[in-house]
């Protein structure tokens, strides 16, 4: 080869100077994300993000539950357009996902919540913004461009749900997602081990991480205090989540507040943490519009079954009734494609978008969105199917669970494949 050949394949990189598009130009994934921003964040929200409740089984459990699914791709087909919108309580999102509720979120960016909305709008899917964010309901939604989504906590003040539902519906979050299964919240043995508070509080420890993270540590100290903006009297007290979780949630909680919740609010409404059959039949016969099966990430009570394990279940239990969605463990467009074929209405992704708002901010929580997003759409393509609609309805045929014993096979249409289990 001559020199002047050489040199024609030599095209040395440009430096990217932003440092977030630094870090962003070597993220292709969600992992990548997340150890980008493990990188910035100080222990304790590193452990507050991953971790999960008591012995953090069901956080595995919730990951590995997808990687047992095989997929049976039905090539041959035109895949050239592919359309991945999906409805979503009744209003067209560019993609068959949400983003979850997850509280503290500007512990994890200092662009918080605003952030989170913005990209959501971009992108054209729904937000869910806490109860415990730490922005208020009103700024977020000044700053929304898209569909909102407002979710509830039970408290033991009902006058405080009363007055949260009603400032929701007068700043335009058009669905309400009441969580319930926090009547007490679950022992967080990362968050008490790194000392763990909103806002933080300056420990020898604490401060030691914060001088080993100066990025994180000089947007916390130059922005506005970290607070739980919503709740009022809680906005300037410095306790940990358990503590406020002890002192708000209320055990009681019962299907007669799910009953008056539902004459308060007359737009879609959701109930979060359902696994059972029986509970979900239970809540649509009070006429709530959806479900979300979920273990609140493994953060609640250890050793809780997949949300996509009972997923079928309760399909077969309502049928198409009712909407069902799922959440926890959610890292890939595959796992939203086995949802999907599953049965699910959609998806909400929690933790991968808190990943990107680590890495980049606003820029980051828009690449962990398109990153599922072209994930999903080549998984489609390469499964051969084009709308969500087709997905769900040949989900049979192109998803396989090699658990032992399971009862979910490959259909007769799938051209004799099958097997038993």
């Amino acid at each position: 080869m001559r020199p002047r050949d050489v040199r024609a394949l030599i095209r040395p990189r440009r430096p990217i100077l932003d440092p977030v598009d630094r870090t962003l130009a070597h993220c292709h994934t969600i992992d990548d994300l997340r150890r980008a921003a493990r990188r910035r964040w100080p222990e304790g929200v590193r452990g507050y993000v991953d971790g999960g409740a008591d012995g953090e089984v069901t956080v595995e459990r919730n990951r590995t539950a997808y990687e047992r699914f095989s997929l049976l791709p039905h090539p041959l087909r035109d895949v050239t357009e592919v359309d991945t919108r999906a409805s979503l309580l009744g209003v067209e999102s560019a993609l068959p996902f949400a983003l979850a509720p997850t509280g503290y979120t500007r512990m994890m960016h200092n662009q918080g919540e605003p952030a989170v909305t913005r990209a959501a709008g971009a992108a054209g899917i729904p937000y869910t913004l806490s109860t415990v964010a730490t922005t208020n309901l009103e700024d977020v939604a000044r700053e929304s461009t898209g569909d909102l989504w407002f979710q509830l906590y039970v408290w033991r003040d009902r006058a405080l749900m009363r007055d949260l539902v009603a400032r929701a519906r007068d700043h335009g979050y058009r669905a309400l997602m009441l969580t319930v299964d926090t009547p007490v919240t679950g022992l967080r043995a990362r968050d008490l081990r790194a000392g763990f508070t909103v806002p933080p509080t300056l420990t020898p420890s604490t401060i030691l991480q914060m001088a080993a993270h100066p990025v994180w540590c000089a947007r916390m100290l130059t922005g506005a205090p970290i607070t739980f903006a919503n709740i009022p009297g809680f906005e300037q007290d410095p306790m940990g989540a358990m503590a406020m979780s002890a002192e708000l949630f209320d055990a009681s909680v019962s299907w007669d507040d799910l009953a008056q919740l539902r004459e308060l609010w007359s737009g879609p409404l959701v109930i979060k943490g359902l696994v059972r059959p029986d509970d979900v039949r239970q809540a649509a016969s009070l006429g709530v519009d959806g479900v979300v099966l979920s273990n609140h990430g493994g953060r609640q009570l250890d050793q809780t079954i997949p949300p996509i394990d009972a997923l079928p279940h309760v399909r077969d239990a309502v049928g198409d009734s009712l909407e069902v969605y799922v959440d926890s463990g959610i890292r890939r467009g595959t796992d939203l494609v086995i949802a999907l074929a599953r049965g699910a209405t959609g998806c909400l992704v929690g933790r991968p978008y808190l990943y990107g708002l680590g890495a980049g901010g606003e820029r980051g929580v828009t690449a962990a969105i398109t990153m599922l997003a072209d994930e999903l759409r080549r998984a489609m393509q390469l499964l051969g199917v084009t709308s969500i609609a087709q997905l769900r309805q040949e989900g049979e045929t192109l998803v396989r669970d090699t658990a032992p014993g399971s009862s979910r096979r490959v259909g007769a249409d799938a051209g004799g494949v099958g097997w038993a289990s």
